[in-house]
């Protein structure tokens, strides 16, 4: 589902936006500090009810604006009104979906699947197992109708045992309750995201080849506890050393995504214009993936594509773009380095973001 209207109003350092973005193409260019990122970063709250800058969105508010406006209108029919709101003064978001309120937040997700490529993207290969669970549940929440509740529940559970865990003597009766409860969502979680990934690994095999085969590079899901015991068996026997350290130590809050070359993590061998491309083909095959299963496209924001890729890697990756027909919004400090690589057949966006005299900007088409 593309994006067909974007008005923004109190977002950080740029002018109120009024902008139709191509539906496939769109090239936002400018010096640094103008306001590019904070473009993609108003589209990203739009669409996912937060900012990929900062954990607290007051920070996100122009400079005393009291309040941000994020508006948009998603291609449909008929055509879907999205919306969010946040006052400095007030930390809930107001959400809204095709005119109505108070719409939850996994229904702001589900409308408009985003994916984001930008300089924090690398954490998904050097950074915490967190990142890559995120990475993980995005694309089993998108294709799998009943992995939320079995998400939710599981949540809930670890967050109960290790309460009990931390309040000093174990009452076997009382903890075995949320065990069970665990044990249960946990398997059902599990199962949801093994599936997913078996569906995902030939994906993201042909997307990686595509941008640069790299022999030895493999992909593998770790759920988070011994494979060949039962969660329910897990939890039951680690009480004790659970206990000691505080939490829960396995189950499938402790999932994994390990990503490794010739046996060794691939963060620790491959350059990092190759690690921009592992990640990018991780990306991109999420919405290649939720098109083949939903018939959905994702939208893309991609901070700075030229950065860390050579001339011959900036052609393949937009070929790739080009070739899934999906809706891209790419930042470039130069749009040179982006001219003479797309077909003619192409619907190209140009937008020149450009800081005024009062230190806000303004989106103009580049005619």
């Amino acid at each position: 589902m593309s994006v067909k209207r974007l008005n923004f109003q109190g977002l950080r350092n740029l002018a109120p936006v009024e902008m139709c973005p191509s539906s496939r193409i769109n090239v936002i260019y400018g010096m640094n500090g103008s306001g590019k990122t904070s473009l993609l970063e108003g589209i990203h709250i739009l669409g996912m009810g937060r900012s990929f800058r900062t954990r607290q969105l007051k920070h996100a508010i122009q400079a005393e604006a009291p309040y941000m406006t994020l508006y948009g209108r998603l291609a449909g029919d008929p055509e879907v009104a999205i919306g969010v709101r946040r006052l400095r003064a007030q930390r809930e978001l107001e959400l809204r979906l095709r005119g109505e309120k108070g719409v939850r937040l996994a229904e702001l997700v589900e409308a408009m699947p985003l994916q984001l490529i930008n300089p924090d993207a690398f954490r998904l290969l050097e950074g915490s197992p967190a990142g890559r669970r995120e990475f993980l549940d995005w694309g089993v929440f998108h294709v799998k109708h009943h992995f939320l509740e079995a998400w939710k529940r599981t949540r809930r559970a670890v967050k109960h045992r290790n309460a009990l865990l931390r309040r000093g003597r174990i009452v076997p009766s009382e903890i075995a309750v949320w065990e069970h409860e665990l044990a249960l969502w946990g398997e059902q979680m599990d199962m949801l995201r093994q599936a997913w990934f078996s569906e995902f690994l030939p994906v993201f095999d042909a997307t990686l080849n595509k941008l640069i085969p790299l022999p030895g590079l493999t992909l593998r899901y770790a759920r988070g506890w011994d494979k060949q015991r039962s969660l329910a068996d897990v939890l039951h026997d680690s009480r004790e050393t659970d206990q000691q350290m505080g939490f829960t130590q396995q189950g499938p809050q402790r999932a994994d995504l390990r990503i490794r070359l010739n046996k060794q993590p691939a963060v620790e061998v491959l350059s990092r214009g190759q690690q921009k491309l592992v990640v990018s083909a991780l990306k991109l095959a999420q919405g290649r993936l939720l098109e083949s299963i939903a018939q959905r496209h994702c939208v893309y924001l991609i901070d700075d594509l030229p950065a860390e890729l050579d001339e011959q890697h900036r052609l393949k990756f937009c070929n790739l773009l080009e070739e899934m027909q999906c809706q891209t919004f790419i930042t470039s400090v130069e749009p040179t380095a982006l001219r003479g690589i797309w077909k003619p057949s192409t619907d190209i966006g140009m937008f020149h973001v450009k800081h005024t005299e009062l230190g806000l900007s303004q989106l103009l088409p580049d005619g």
